[in-house]
C-alpha cells in the first residue's frame, strides 16, 4: 500500500497548497473550519496536521510540503484561529468540541485512518481522538506536550493568550509574536516572518492584531485545581489507551513537557518512544530540516 502511494504521478497543482472548508456543528449552531491541504487529493495516505493554542495552521507549511510526496497533508485552523470561524460560546473553546470538529474533518476527507502530527495543544487534541475506541489515528506525533503540562508553563501561557494588543504595524505585529514564541528555536528573521505573518490581520481603523479570537481564554483561564487534576487524570486514561505508535517529541530547554513527564509516558503507553531536541523549548517549529527529517521517520 504504501508503495503504491509514493509512485503515484500527482498533478501539477496538488503541489501547490489548496485552501478548503469544512462545517462542523457546536451547541447553538455551526461553524466553518478551514483547512490547508498538500499534495495528490486522491492520495489515502492522509497526514493531519494540528497547531498550538494562538497558532494557525500555517505553521506547518514547510513541513507539509516536505511530506506531501507521501502523504495527502491536512492542516486545519483550530475554531477561533486563522481562517476558521469564532464561536459563539467562548466557553466552547474546549478539548471535546476540537475533537469533535476534527472527526466532522476526517469523515470529509473520506479516508479510513489518519496520521497525526499535533503541536501543543494540537497534540492534545490529536490524543484526545486517539485514545478513543475506534480512533481513525494510526500514528500519532505529539510536539512538546503530553497529559502534565507543568504549572510554570500554565502561568506562562495564561499571561498572554486573549490579551488586546494593537500594533502599529504588521512587522510589529509579526516581531511581538517573535518575543512570544521565543523558545520555538533560533529561527530567522524570514522564518519568524513567514510563520507569523498569518497570525496578524489589519483592522478597519488601519491597526493591526492578532487574529485570533481573544475569547478562547475564557475556558483557560476558568479551569480550577480540581478540575483542572481531573482532566489530567482523564488525558492519561485516554493515553494509555492509544493502541498505535506515539512518538513524543521534546524540546530540550521546554518549560512545558518535562523529561519526567516523557519517562511516564513511555512507562504508561502502549508503543511509545521519545526524540528530543536540542537547542529548542517549547516547541520545535519544524521548519529545520533535521527536524522535519524526525517527523518523516516516524511517519513514513
Amino acid at each position: 500500500m504504501r508503495a503504491r502511494c509514493t509512485e503515484v504521478s500527482a498533478p501539477a497543482e496538488a503541489k501547490r497548497p489548496r485552501e478548503r472548508e469544512v462545517i462542523c456543528a457546536n451547541p447553538t449552531g455551526l461553524h466553518r473550519m478551514a483547512y490547508r491541504e498538500w499534495g495528490d487529493p486522491g492520495n489515502p495516505r492522509v497526514l493531519v496536521c494540528v497547531h498550538g493554542l494562538t497558532r494557525s495552521g500555517r505553521d506547518f507549511d514547510r513541513a507539509a510540503a516536505a511530506l506531501s510526496d507521501v502523504y495527502r497533508v491536512v492542516c486545519p485552523d483550530v475554531v477561533g484561529r486563522g481562517r476558521s470561524d469564532r464561536l459563539p460560546d467562548p466557553n466552547r473553546y474546549v478539548l471535546p468540541q476540537y475533537v469533535a470538529d476534527m472527526v466532522t474533518l476526517i469523515a470529509r476527507l473520506d479516508v479510513p485512518t489518519v496520521d497525526w502530527f499535533g503541536t501543543s495543544m494540537g497534540g492534545l487534541i490529536g490524543m484526545a481522538l486517539a485514545g478513543l475506541p475506534g480512533s481513525p489515528v494510526r500514528k500519532l506525533l505529539m510536539n512538546d506536550i503530553g497529559p502534565h503540562i507543568e504549572p510554570d508553563a500554565l502561568e506562562r501561557i495564561g499571561s498572554y493568550v486573549g490579551q488586546s494588543m494593537r500594533f502599529a504595524t504588521l512587522d510589529e505585529g509579526i516581531a511581538y509574536a517573535a518575543s512570544l514564541a521565543s523558545t520555538f528555536g533560533p529561527l530567522t528573521a524570514d522564518e519568524w516572518r513567514e510563520i507569523n505573518t498569518p497570525l496578524i490581520r489589519q483592522r478597519a481603523d488601519g491597526a493591526w492584531e492578532f487574529g485570533y479570537d481573544p475569547a478562547i481564554a475564557v475556558p483557560f483561564r476558568a479551569v480550577t485545581p480540581e478540575a483542572g487534576a481531573a482532566a489530567e487524570a482523564a488525558l492519561w486514561r485516554l493515553f494509555a489507551a492509544i493502541e498505535g505508535p506515539v512518538l513524543v517529541v521534546r524540546g530540550e530547554q521546554s518549560d512545558l513537557l518535562s523529561r519526567e513527564t516523557v519517562s511516564k509516558m513511555i512507562d504508561c503507553g502502549r508503543s511509545v518512544q521519545s526524540v528530543e531536541i536540542p537547542g529548542v523549548g517549547h516547541a520545535p517549529a519544524f521548519l529545520d530540516p533535521a527536524q522535519i527529517a524526525v517527523a518523516r521517520q516516524f511517519f513514513v
